[in-house]
């Protein structure tokens, strides 16, 4: 078998690989005119002029509009993601239960959470929140946009969970009740380690999703980084560069998040790879052996 060959399709022959080549090239040529067409038009419009740029050289700008965006933004998506690892994983081990009336409860809030839209959703709790006063004027649309992400985020990562956990070997599971752990001490000492582990790259893309869905905060007058871009663009009658420069700072933010838990995941590994493996029989001595012989 060559090394192209692969499992999911055959390995292309020689014509196929100059249709490859040939589509390959056409789809380059068509998004290049497309980004120049696009350039152009704006550029026709004095969208890359100086005098379009020159505010971002400003302190005060980023002062006044960018960096309080930029705050507002990292607060929701912090709060959130973390609210809703703790959340998905409580769902995501409830919904695994041997008691099925709480496998059905959790089942039904995962099931419902991911239907909603989280627009919607922050849309709802932001005029309930404000009709029963549950937080003060400044922290309404902060409440409602954490818990709208909250309990969407939570929804997808109780999934996340349940399937890591479920992809697990059946037979450590086996190996520890035959040992005599409870449930709860199996969970949390040898499954809930390994599944984390492994459903790493699946976490990090969740927490890059509840990143970009704070965005949907402007709608309900959240003060994060879009809706300041807007603000600064209508102000200064430059709203192609300010959304341009909100574009980079998200893609930097989404770029970070996911170096640092890529590091995380490899140290894990790295971690989980260099323990040493304690013989079976040195761990507990045999029934009616006396240690100290």
């Amino acid at each position: 078998m060559t090394r192209e060959a692969s499992v999911l399709y055959d390995a292309p022959g020689p014509k196929a690989k100059v249709r490859n080549v040939i589509y390959s090239v056409i789809v380059a040529v068509a998004v290049v005119a497309a980004l120049a067409y696009v350039y152009r038009g704006l550029a026709d419009q004095g969208q890359f002029d100086a005098d379009k740029w020159k505010p971002f050289l400003e302190a005060d700008i980023w002062k006044t509009y960018l960096l309080p965006g930029l705050q507002g933004t990292l607060t929701a998506a912090v709060l959130s993601i973390v609210f809703a690892l703790v959340l998905g994983m409580l769902f995501g081990v409830l919904r695994l239960s041997d008691h099925r009336a709480v496998r059905w409860i959790a089942g039904a809030f995962v099931e419902v959470a991911r239907a909603i839209p989280v627009l919607v959703l922050m849309i709802f709790l932001y005029a309930l929140y404000a009709e029963y006063d549950v937080f003060q004027s400044d922290y309404l649309a902060l409440g409602a946009v954490v818990t709208a992400l909250t309990i969407y985020n939570s929804a997808v990562i109780a999934d996340i969970v349940r399937a890591g956990i479920r992809s697990l070997p059946r037979g450590q599971t086996e190996a520890a009740v035959a040992l005599g752990l409870r449930k709860g001490q199996l969970m949390r000492l040898i499954l809930l380690p390994q599944a984390v582990t492994a459903m790493l790259p699946a976490l990090i893309s969740q927490m890059v999703v509840a990143l970009k869905d704070s965005a949907l905060g402007y709608v309900i007058t959240y003060e994060e980084l879009v809706r300041n871009g807007l603000q600064l663009g209508a102000a200064e009658r430059n709203t192609i560069p300010a959304l341009i420069v909100v574009a980079i700072i998200m893609i930097a933010l989404n770029m970070t998040l996911s170096q640092v838990a890529t590091r995380v995941e490899r140290r894990l590994r790295t971690r989980k790879k260099g323990k040493a493996v304690v013989a079976a029989d040195t761990v507990l001595p045999a029934p009616g052996v006396d240690m100290g012989k």
